[in-house]
């Protein structure tokens, strides 16, 4: 049998505010249907670690790995792809929860260490999106939204600065006979036009920072505390374990075999049970 190792990744889960918002927000997605087969309907108190947990235990998920990793031809798989390596999935893949630390845990086994390490944290990348992808954490949400405005706004200042330089250089080198004034209004619309992102740019950047100030006084919903690295001992098989359950099949295998054998010898020296069996095997060549 060929070693096995299981590397674990270690993420926070902060389920505290969790309950109203994520009803709302499982009705509103399209795992509403789904939800009660995890038990995240209202009634049975939802929270993002149930959510975690179902998402884990998803096709989509397990599809999203087999994809990934060409499980098909890792596994060598011949028939029914799709479903071999879901279960094969739900075999070395395993997730879990624990209330009283909050931390929620992913584990894959394999005889390959690398290959399982990529497995895990593959995972946990998947599992960060999505929760990112519902809109859990809006602070984390806001400041995406807010990076990404920011980043428009500075492309677009640059563009004007580029276009507002080209129309002074055109200027100062005397340009196309009669298109100064032209030239000269346009550049005046782009410096409003300047200013008028760089006053954006400045209050974005602003707001950008009184978020980071707010996510440091809350504690994130999703939280990766530790990813996987590849382990350097074993997880198993457990070569003293073989050895025991070996032993005792062989113990109780020679145990039976010398009760049969004893059975055997016991009939052959009875007479009427060997005058028996000689009957019934006339009878069984006569019909």
């Amino acid at each position: 049998m060929p070693d096995e190792y299981t590397p674990k990744a270690l993420m926070l889960i902060n389920d505290s505010s969790s309950g109203d918002s994520i009803s709302s927000m499982i009705s509103s997605s399209k795992l509403g249907s789904l939800a009660g087969m995890a038990g995240l309907s209202a009634s049975a108190g939802p929270s993002y670690s149930s959510l975690a947990g179902y998402l884990a235990g998803t096709d989509t998920f397990f599809d999203a790995l087999t994809d990934k990793f060409d499980l098909v031809r890792h596994y060598k798989i011949k028939e029914f792809p799709r479903t071999s390596c879901r279960n094969i999935l739900k075999h070395k893949l395993s997730a879990g929860y624990d209330q009283e630390s909050g931390i929620f845990t992913i584990k894959f086994t394999d005889s390959d260490p690398g290959f399982a390490q990529s497995v895990v944290n593959f995972a946990v990348s998947y599992l960060e999106q999505r929760f990112f992808d519902f809109g859990v954490d809006k602070n984390l949400l806001k400041k995406k939204n807010l990076e990404d405005s920011i980043e428009s706004t500075y492309n677009a200042i640059v563009g004007l600065q580029k276009k507002i330089g080209n129309l002074e250089k055109s200027v100062s080198s005397g340009g196309i006979p009669g298109s100064v004034p032209s030239i000269m209004l346009d550049t005046s619309i782009y410096k409003l036009e300047l200013s008028a992102q760089q006053n954006v740019y400045t209050q974005l950047k602003t707001q950008l920072e009184m978020t980071k100030i707010q996510m440091e006084s809350e504690t994130p919903v999703f939280q990766v505390i530790e990813r996987a690295e590849i382990p350097e001992r074993k997880s198993g098989p457990s070569r003293s374990s073989v050895c025991i359950i070996v032993i005792f099949a062989a113990f109780f295998m020679s145990v039976f075999m010398a009760f049969m054998f004893n059975t055997f010898d016991n009939i052959r020296k009875d007479p009427v049970a060997m005058a028996k069996i000689s009957g019934r095997r006339r009878t069984d060549c006569e019909n």
